[in-house]
């Protein structure tokens, strides 16, 4: 079996929109999260989801899932102070469920821009190697510097690489991590980064260019600006598709 974990559990402040949270502003007529929530729905693979969210919010989730036709939903499930308490909620949840033995892709529910080959990479690496962490490689120099003033280290930019989602597991591997985490009072960033704390070992999958979080008002007319040229080349492939006919 595969699974996702989907954490949309922040207020997204950085937005600085009163009126929602940011896994719930409009991306063409459509709430972002259920954008994302959509590439896991569609994918023949991915047999179900657990969501963590908002808790005042998941009454109005249930309905907009119903509405847009999402049915591989499971549970949803309050979300927690950061991203890694949100992960925590929805992977404990998941126990009720999965076996060890099942795959689990954890992903941001801001991040809409994924594929299903990406989903598709991800699986195939928990089965070929144990992990998968979606990895864009930098475009740019990468400074090192311990107190923001001077630079100790630039490392090799052909070796650097951004870690992106989703980061997929076998779930008793993952489950195993954050439990243990729990119990020692350490928290992580993402779930590779915890996964480097506990000196488990981590596969890299490339990720498409435009895998992106949308954090702030610039990324969202950036992913806004995607799905508009995703449209037109829609419609133009449509109209040249019904021209050579």
């Amino acid at each position: 079996m595969v699974y996702a974990v989907i954490f949309a559990g922040g207020v997204g402040s950085r937005m600085e929109i009163e009126s929602m949270p940011k896994q719930f502003i409009p991306i063409h007529g459509k709430p972002l999260l259920i954008h994302t929530l959509e590439k896991f729905q569609h994918h023949k693979a991915v047999d179900g989801i657990v969501i963590a969210c908002i808790e005042s919010w998941t009454e109005r989730l249930w309905t907009m899932l119903h509405g847009y036709g999402i049915n591989k939903v499971m549970d949803i499930v309050p979300g927690g102070d950061t991203g890694h308490d949100s992960i925590w909620q929805g992977l404990k949840r998941l126990r009720q469920d999965a076996s060890d033995e099942d795959i689990v892709l954890i992903h941001d529910g801001v991040r809409p821009l994924i594929n299903g080959e990406l989903i598709n990479r991800n699986i195939q690496s928990v089965r070929e190697h144990g992990s998968a962490i979606t990895s864009e490689s930098v475009r740019e120099s990468v400074v090192v510097s311990a107190d923001g003033d001077q630079i100790d280290h630039v490392p090799p930019r052909e070796h650097m690489y951004i870690a992106k989602a989703p980061q997929s597991f076998y779930f008793g591997d993952i489950y195993g991590i954050y439990q243990k985490a729990q119990a020692e009072g350490k928290k992580s960033i993402d779930s590779a980064h915890l996964c480097n704390m506990y000196d488990f070992s981590l596969h890299l999958v490339k990720s498409p260019r435009h895998n992106m979080k949308i954090t702030d008002p610039m990324d969202y007319y950036m992913c806004c600006a995607i799905f508009d040229a995703k449209e037109r080349e829609v419609i133009f492939d449509k109209m040249e598709n019904k021209g050579g006919k």
